[in-house]
């Protein structure tokens, strides 16, 4: 049968309280933990697959929802109890966190919800990230989730007006009187509201603040060890989201780089002085900030079909073309080179050595990031 287990953890006592960055390090950590978890044994040799797994932290600590199929109630929850000590354990940084309890909370309607969506309109999404996001933006109470929601809503809205680069029209909203936005898709018959919009553009620039504070952090993880992120031990957060081919060259300096890149195109988008993408480091910073602003808007249950739709135009818009995309092995043509090797790529237009090349001399890349490459000569700087 299955059952969703509540496992409630706290800090260690006279801990400080988390700050959002640190909630955000461990609800990672913990997530992390859980996806090495394919199954749970238990006593007398019976067995528990772990389906899903939602986590949401707070100052004092987290709860966790873990959604197994085990032979009994009891079972589940020693069983899960356990499993979540030992992932506390295997972390350093949450070792002395402590479970305070492990069990399956009934709601008389909860359940009654439940029998009536089997199966039917309101039945959870099959797909096991949407499941995942479902279940983490309902917590026990209704009240709860819909004030839940709509804080999180209402500062992604107040964010919005900060990304003064862009006009809602980038996101695809049409005029009052139905013309085209303009964008990329013209012509496409969906439509986004102010409001998609708006919301839209408070991910970006609520996920661009993760995104910073992420990268410092791999930063330090590549420092603590002296490694690159093809070797590193320690939790990266996006430095491995990254061209796994060119993973050897990710070392200390180059994450500064893209850090400082990220940095001034995100500065860009909000001062109002962006113009277009100055090189190919930041078409990946952007990458990475819309999956950001993808997963912030999923975890708080507002990622509808219309706010993606809105994302998606965005990203139509600022990027001139999808080259980059190669790189991954995205694009047609992506991948390695037959004879397995990188030399002379790095050198190439759209290599690993042009990454921080500007595109032309009227685009903008940082200087930090310049003065590692000198032999670029110095490129102007105005973007027109």
């Amino acid at each position: 049968m299955t059952y969703v287990v509540t496992v409630e953890i706290r800090i260690p006592e006279g801990a400080p309280e988390l700050d959002g960055l640190h909630r955000v390090g461990a609800a990672a950590l913990l997530e992390q933990g859980f996806a090495s978890v394919a199954g749970i044994e238990g006593a007398d040799g019976m067995e528990m697959d772990l389906l899903d797994v939602a986590v949401a932290v707070h100052p004092g600590g987290a709860i966790l929802k873990v959604m197994v199929v085990a032979p009994s109630l009891e079972f589940a929850e020693d069983a899960v109890g356990s499993v979540s000590e030992e992932v506390l354990e295997r972390s350093e940084l949450l070792a002395e966190w402590m479970v305070e309890s492990s069990e399956v909370q009934l709601h008389t309607d909860a359940a009654r919800e439940s029998l009536e969506a089997a199966d039917g309109p309101g039945a959870p999404p099959s797909d096991p990230q949407a499941r995942r996001a479902h279940h983490a933006a309902k917590p026990d109470t209704g009240g709860e989730t819909e004030r839940e929601t709509q804080d999180h809503e209402a500062e992604f809205r107040s964010l919005a007006a900060r990304l003064r680069s862009f006009t809602p029209a980038v996101f695809g909203v049409t005029d009052p009187e139905g013309g085209s936005s303009g964008v990329a898709g013209e012509g496409d018959p969906a439509r986004v509201t102010p409001e998609s919009a708006e919301l839209a553009a408070g991910s970006l620039v609520y996920g661009a603040e993760v995104l910073i504070d992420e990268l410092y952090d791999d930063i330090q993880a590549l420092a603590d060890e002296d490694t690159t992120v093809a070797e590193c031990q320690g939790h990266l957060w996006h430095l491995d989201q990254l061209p796994p081919r060119h993973a050897a060259h990710y070392n200390e300096l180059f994450a500064r780089r893209f850090l400082v890149t990220a940095i001034a195109l995100t500065t860009r988008f909000t001062d109002g002085s962006f113009r277009r993408l100055g090189c190919l480091a930041e078409e990946l910073v952007l990458k990475l900030l819309l999956e950001q602003a993808h997963v912030t808007l999923d975890l708080h249950g507002l990622l509808d079909d219309e706010v993606a739709a809105a994302l998606g135009r965005f990203a139509g818009e600022v990027y001139e073309d999808m080259d980059f995309a190669w790189l991954q092995g995205e694009g047609e043509g992506g991948g390695e080179r037959e004879d397995g090797g990188v030399g002379d790529e790095d050198v190439t237009p759209g290599g690993f050595g042009t990454w921080f090349t500007p595109f032309d001399d009227a685009r903008y890349v940082h200087p930090y990031a310049l003065d590692e490459m000198p032999e670029t000569g110095a490129p102007g700087t105005a973007e027109s």
